[in-house]
């Protein structure tokens, strides 16, 4: 039996698949709009990226040192899909993921990935420490179909929030999403944190609902309430 993160995804590319999923308000008037198909796509190419080229296999850690944004969403569920396990605190792991990459490559990893935020970013702006990789330049020349060089264990650690609490990939979407009523339209303020933003998108995704994932700067209008057909938190 897979695990809840491969289901997950399979329905958000065959349920209603050109529905919007995750939208995405950033600084700058940026809005992102990913369907289920697209996202899956995302999450597709993101996971050949840790698998092909960073040798993550199921049981790797990848630490989410990132805020809550549309890539870091994609990240999480890519790892997931993967069998990987997740830290959003400050724990040890095998590989980062950062938007801070600084001036080299921190020693206690065994990979680095540059993400930068920017919307239309095709690539980190300027030069990166020797050894890291970088995300935006990187995942687009990997297969949109993910196919697993080694199947993950529901029973092998999914996450380890920033309280140290762990969980494996049998609770992923029954004890760490939260609870939402189907077919949900789910307003998300990044400002809250990654942690609570994957909670909670899991959650609406699970309830086969959409998510719409405002930044900090970015004023809550009645207008974009209405415009995004948002049902509330």
């Amino acid at each position: 039996m897979s695990i809840p993160a491969i289901q997950l995804m399979s329905t958000l590319r065959s349920g209603q698949s050109t529905s919007p999923r995750l939208t995405w308000y950033g600084p700058d008037s940026e809005r992102v709009e990913l369907s289920g198909r697209v996202l899956d796509n995302w999450v597709a190419k993101t996971s050949n990226l840790l698998q092909d080229e960073l040798d993550a296999e199921p049981g790797t850690r990848l630490r989410l040192d990132l805020p809550a944004h549309w890539k870091s969403m994609i990240l999480a569920l890519a790892a997931w899909q993967l069998g990987m396990e997740v830290v959003l605190g400050s724990g040890e792991a095998q590989v980062l993921a950062t938007d801070e990459p600084g001036n080299s490559a921190p020693a206690e990893y065994d990979a680095v990935m540059a993400v930068p935020l920017p919307a239309l970013a095709m690539r980190w702006p300027g030069s990166l420490p020797p050894g890291v990789v970088d995300y935006a330049a990187e995942v687009r020349s990997h297969g949109d179909v993910y196919m697993a060089h080694t199947d993950p264990d529901a029973s092998g650690p999914a996450v380890v929030t920033s309280a140290g609490t762990a969980l494996p990939h049998s609770d992923l979407l029954t004890g760490f999403a939260a609870a939402h009523d189907a077919g949900v339209r789910l307003l998300i303020q990044a400002g809250d944190g990654l942690e609570a933003a994957l909670r909670e998108s899991l959650g609406a995704w699970n309830s086969d609902g959409s998510v719409v994932l405002v930044h900090p700067a970015v004023d809550v209008t009645e207008k974009l309430l209405n415009d995004e057909r948002v049902q509330g938190k």
